[in-house]
């Protein structure tokens, strides 16, 4: 008979680890709340018919650079676009910052701060995949390139303190840096926040830049559910998984596993689960929370700087002084009135997304957990700040509070998009201390979701981490071989 693997959540995670599975042997079933597949990657006609709208994320810096992604070939296996600029960064007066793909051509543009954009960015951006191997995984490891490793630390701790307030002069390249360092949800400055941004930052001068799917973030689950098919493994939706009582997954003595692409608490539904490992579940910590809203439009957003209307990704939110303000008041429970707002026009390169002539506009803030706020309003403002007529333009809204999304993703805890509170104290508990942080004291069961290394993200690197640490341990217990990426997806 042949071994069995569980997955529970179908985001990217629990895809990748199911089809690392079902190609290394498993016959393997994926179990999934909703009434769809794709987790943090789905796609559906939210407001009005024709209009296609990402429902989770959206841009995905880190897909086509992710060792995974790259093994699976998804680069291959769905078309994606590729803007000219990664994420622009409007100001009040009808100016803008624009990260454009090409780093000297954004280094130009910032004048006297030219020399120390490309001081902080361009060693990472031209060391990418240096950077993708350090920061892709677990850090209680030893650095396969210490140089880079060293680069990327000082650059995070220049940035990450008040201290780093002096590293630009201008309004527009400290707005610039402090739009994509807002993306942790944290407070600012904080080394959290200024290791995930660099990150993007590196990622948005790269070759493929801030790049996304064609036809929606669902092409990307919908590739790896095909290569699952194919593979022979089994996709059951509506199945809300609230125990680990409720599961027949296996018998883990004879090799058969658990994979969990959800919230680490399932974990505590065990009764078998060692008080010690329990009370680090229950330490481990959620952050501040996402409300969404996205729009259907009848025309283009109306930016008042015209390159604006080249990104697909725009940060609003005014000046470095004025994102941290609403960031800090966000991470202290509160809000801000002209909070940071975080969207993205992906019509603007990709007319698939809604009918002829017309466009969709995603966007969120960032609010407490568990928030009931309604988005729409605060968005719309902010937007219309820098897009005057912005209103006039809207077809239809759908909004999507924090309390709903905790309810629509279980694995949202409150509303956190991140799989957890992104400080540097949980880069290295996520969710416990450990060389192997995947795996469970439960036998065959392990941990593959974002709140496991290397964090949130559409990279599957923590459902792959998973799957391998799963196949290591089953050979070790004489049930099949240990495995790489290269083995199973022939690279």
């Amino acid at each position: 008979m042949a071994r069995r693997a569980t997955v529970v959540g179908s985001g990217p995670n629990g895809l990748a680890a199911a089809v690392s599975l079902a190609r290394a042997g498993y016959e393997v079933r994926v179990l999934e709340a909703s009434s769809t597949v794709g987790g943090g990657v789905r796609t559906a006609s939210l407001t009005l018919p024709g209009f296609h709208h990402d429902v989770c994320s959206a841009v995905h810096p880190a897909a086509l650079s992710s060792p995974f992604f790259r093994a699976f070939g998804l680069g291959e296996r769905i078309e994606w676009v590729h803007p000219r600029a990664s994420y622009a960064q409007p100001l009040d007066g009808g100016r803008a910052a624009i990260a454009w793909r090409d780093l000297e051509r954004t280094a130009d543009a910032l004048g006297t701060d030219a020399r120390a954009w490309r001081a902080v960015v361009r060693p990472l951006t031209r060391h990418l995949g240096d950077v993708v191997d350090f920061a892709g995984s677990q850090l209680l490891r030893w650095p396969r390139h210490p140089l880079t490793t060293v680069r990327f630390g000082l650059r995070a701790l220049q940035l990450g303190s008040t201290l780093g307030r002096g590293t630009f002069a201008t309004e527009e390249a400290n707005a610039l840096i402090a739009g994509v360092l807002a993306h942790a949800n944290t407070r600012m400055p904080s080394l959290g926040a200024a290791a995930s941004g660099l990150f993007l930052a590196a990622h948005a001068h790269s070759a493929d830049g801030w790049a996304f799917p064609r036809g929606g973030a669902q092409m990307i689950a919908d590739a790896l559910v095909a290569d699952l098919y194919e593979h022979g493994g089994t996709v059951e939706t509506r199945r809300h998984v609230t125990s680990l009582g409720e599961l027949d997954w296996g018998d883990a003595a004879a090799g058969d596993l658990l994979l969990l692409d959800t919230t680490p608490r399932l974990l505590l539904t065990h009764p078998g689960l060692p008080p010690r490992y329990a009370a680090a579940i229950r330490r481990y910590r959620y952050g501040a929370a996402a409300a969404k809203v996205d729009f259907a439009l009848d025309a283009p957003v109306p930016w008042a700087h015209p390159d604006v209307a080249l990104s697909p990704t725009v940060h609003l939110g005014g000046t470095r002084e004025e994102i941290e303000a609403s960031e800090n008041a966000v991470a202290r429970g509160g809000m801000s009135e002209h909070p940071y707002v975080l969207a993205v026009q992906p019509t603007i390169l990709d007319s698939s997304r809604a009918p002829a002539g017309k466009h969709v506009l995603w966007a969120y803030i960032h609010v407490p957990a568990a928030s009931t706020l309604d988005p729409t309003e605060l968005v719309v403002r902010q937007v219309e700040r820098f897009a005057p007529g912005f209103r006039h333009h809207i077809l239809a809204s759908h909004a999507m509070t924090a309390a709903q999304r905790a309810v629509f993703n279980p694995a949202d805890v409150g509303g956190d998009v991140l799989g957890g509170a992104f400080t540097f104290a949980q880069a290295f508990r996520r969710p416990v201390v450990s060389t192997r942080p995947w795996r469970t004291p439960l036998r065959g069961v392990y941990l593959a979701s974002a709140s496991t290394p290397p964090g949130p993200g559409v990279t599957g690197m923590p459902g792959w981490y998973a799957a391998r640490q799963a196949l290591r341990d089953a050979a070790r217990h004489g049930y099949g071989e240990r495995l790489e990426l290269e083995d199973l997806f022939g690279t």
